[in-house]
């Protein structure tokens, strides 16, 4: 009898501690956060910000609203090029922007948005997710608190906006251009000026003469911010941006104390908003060009092959002298050059073969 009440004593506290331990997440997956995000971008901006807007929503939906995330426009929580710092110090939980917009802080930062003839969207989601470049973009950011992720991109852009017609790299001396990242270290070695601007203050510079030309995104957007009336000399390609990847960033110490399935919620809205705002992109781009072209009589123009050859030049400059410098950087840049090599290489007898097939 002894024996039959030590075994019923014994399985019942098994099943109470099993018990206590599946209940265990799901009481924690009952507590309730509700977290700011602030963004780069200016308030009710196309895809950028509606994407981070469609970002938040989705994880409410996602959490049973037990995940709410309150989205910021640039300026209405803290200034458009403060997020980084607001996120870094916990000011906030989350925030959007461009990775480049940061380095001054953080120099090998600029790898994980654009690189100069650099790869595409295709070849930066590929290193990304699957090719170690998360992993080193963590590395990169561990320092000041945060987890980032890839959240958007805006496909190949435009090479810019410019008052004046471009024949040759002498005329972009002296021109003060806004263009932040690499493709701005590139641009002064070729004499411009560059200027870092947040989008909400590029029309006005542009308009009033303060900044002689500019590039922000593509044709969608350039036409609703207007640019086509301060500028008529619009080119391409956009050689300083082919796939610029967008980020979010999470404070560290929030995501920790997330429970792992609200962890999964982002990292699963987050990989969808990448892939909606380049598809929304990729959509609209082609029919602002158009209109921009037959209505507002923009000039679409390609830059001289002289002008591309020697920016490509410039590029690599650029980059050898920007490793010399900082052990971050040349240690991003031998991870993002050894997997640019090898995506060439496929890309030469996939895309590239095929886009040639269909011009012959």
């Amino acid at each position: 009898m002894k024996r039959r009440d030590f075994i019923k004593k014994a399985a019942g506290g098994a099943l109470l501690a099993a018990g206590a331990t599946t209940a265990a997440p799901a009481i924690a997956a009952r507590k309730r956060f509700n977290w700011k995000l602030v963004t780069t971008w200016p308030p009710n901006f196309p895809i950028f910000q509606e994407g981070v807007e469609k970002f938040a929503k989705d994880i409410e939906e996602m959490s049973d609203r037990r995940l709410r995330i309150s989205v910021y426009a640039g300026g209405e929580l803290v200034p458009a090029l403060q997020t980084f710092d607001a996120v870094s110090q916990g000011t906030v939980q989350m925030g959007h922007g461009a990775a480049y917009y940061w380095s001054g802080k953080v120099p090998a930062a600029q790898f994980f948005t654009a690189v100069p003839f650099g790869m595409n969207a295709q070849g930066m989601n590929a290193w990304l997710y699957k090719g170690g470049g998360l992993q080193l973009w963590r590395e990169i950011y561990k320092p000041f608190n945060l987890v980032p992720f890839p959240m958007g991109n805006t496909g190949v852009q435009m090479g810019g906006w410019f008052r004046k017609e471009i024949n040759s790299i002498a005329d972009l001396k002296g021109l003060k251009m806004r263009i932040p990242g690499l493709g701005g270290k590139v641009m002064a070695k070729a004499g411009v000026n560059p200027v870092l601007l947040p989008g909400g203050e590029i029309y006005t510079a542009l308009e009033r003469g303060t900044i002689d030309a500019t590039e922000w995104v593509g044709p969608y957007h350039d036409q609703r911010l207007g640019l086509h009336r301060a500028a008529k000399n619009y080119y391409y390609p956009g050689w300083h941006e082919p796939g610029p990847v967008l980020e979010l960033s999470v404070n560290s110490k929030a995501w920790a104390e997330l429970p792992k399935e609200y962890q999964l919620m982002i990292e699963t809205a987050a990989a969808a908003a990448n892939i909606w705002m380049h598809a929304e992109f990729e959509a609209k781009n082609m029919t602002a060009l158009q209109e921009l072209k037959q209505n507002h009589k923009v000039n679409i123009l390609e830059f001289p092959a002289d002008v591309i050859k020697q920016l490509r030049h410039l590029t690599q400059e650029t980059l050898e002298q920007e490793a010399a410098k900082d052990l971050s950087f040349r240690q991003v840049y031998q991870a993002y050059k050894s997997f640019s090599q090898s995506n060439d290489a496929w890309s030469d007898i996939s895309d590239a073969a095929y886009a040639k097939a269909l011009k012959l």
